[in-house]
């Protein structure tokens, strides 16, 4: 498999060579010593992880915040508290926490942002990451450039990136006039999908929304998916599915849709197209916060971080399988053609 990545210039993204890596990663060794000395010999800083879905800390989050000097078991204790899709219970969740006395929340999106942010005015809040609108509206933050309370983090611009998704899966797939999307249901608040809707409009395509009320029920929801016989599929950005995307890009293959992801790693493992931020530069984003605030930042001044960079990943060789030409248009514009 060839993967081909397009010089400096298209949305920042650049080729690492061999000279930066090694100097990325003396960054990484120098940053790590410096973080030890910064924690202080002995501490270990307990540090909370409010989900609706993942079992565990994300892998990736974990990582960045080992290089910032956070080790499990050495200078950090994560309690992880997971919903497990049962969002009634993020409140209790959020509220043990807060009895356990953690240093600071990581609450993953909306659905656990809010609890946390209900059940504490005085431990830092860290948001990992707020997807949809109305973040400001719902009191959670004051403004972007400064909090103002005990919650800051990272704002993923979800539901405007929806949008753009469904530009550049039409722009792929231009005889589309039926676009299915995977609803995960009200756990972003508001009408998520309202810019998507005129997208739809405004190219005279038409929207089909499936419900997918559990991890157990894609395969009926695909089947009755497939009996409206789409031309492509959206599947949007939230914590739902992203535990489950092998489950998810699997059963997309075996009915041959064309279809849109949001992480770039989903094309790379088999997904048609993804669009949407750096993943891993998002919880890079995520462990700064966690370490400047148990520095000693105070959360109220810290702004709330948009994503820096965004990716177009596109899988030739799953359009070849489906049987796609595509137009030379979403060619240029991919920031990583996988052959």
């Amino acid at each position: 498999m060839k993967r081909y990545k397009v010089a400096a210039g298209k949305r920042g993204y650049s080729v690492i060579t061999r000279r930066g890596l090694i100097g990325a990663l003396s960054g990484c060794l120098i940053a790590i010593t410096r973080a030890g000395e910064v924690l202080g010999a002995g501490k270990i800083w307990q540090i909370g992880y409010l989900s609706p879905s993942r079992k565990g800390v994300e892998a990736t989050l974990a990582e960045a915040l080992r290089e910032l000097g956070y080790v499990e078991g050495q200078t950090a204790r994560f309690d992880v508290r997971s919903a497990e899709d049962d969002l009634k219970r993020l409140p209790e969740l959020a509220a043990a926490l807060v009895r356990a006395k953690v240093d600071l929340i990581v609450a993953v999106s909306q659905p656990a942002i809010r609890p946390a942010s209900q059940a504490t005015r005085t431990i830092p809040v860290v948001m990992d990451f707020w997807g949809g609108e109305g973040l400001i509206e719902s009191g959670t933050v004051a403004s972007f450039a400064h909090p103002g309370g005990n919650v800051t983090g990272v704002y993923m611009l979800a539901a405007e990136l929806e949008a753009k998704r469904l530009e550049l899966l039409l722009e792929a797939l231009p005889n589309a006039r039926k676009v299915a999307i995977l609803n995960p249901g009200s756990d972003s608040g508001g009408d998520y999908f309202a810019k998507v809707r005129r997208v739809a409009q405004a190219t005279n395509v038409q929207l089909y929304m499936t419900d997918v009320p559990s991890a157990e029920s894609y395969e009926p929801v695909f089947e009755a998916m497939m009996k409206e016989r789409p031309d492509a599929l959206l599947v949007p950005s939230s914590p739902r599915f992203s535990p489950e995307r092998q489950q998810i890009v699997a059963a997309i293959a075996r009915r041959r849709i064309p279809a849109m992801y949001e992480w770039g790693d989903i094309a790379r493992a088999g997904g048609l197209i993804a669009y949407g931020p750096v993943f891993a530069e998002l919880q890079r984003l995520v462990a700064g916060y966690v370490h400047r605030i148990l520095k000693g930042a105070n959360p109220a001044d810290l702004p709330v971080e948009q994503p820096k960079r965004f990716e177009l990943v596109l899988n030739l060789k799953t359009a070849n399988a489906l049987g796609l030409t595509v137009p030379p248009s979403i060619l240029f514009q991919a920031d990583e053609v996988i052959e």
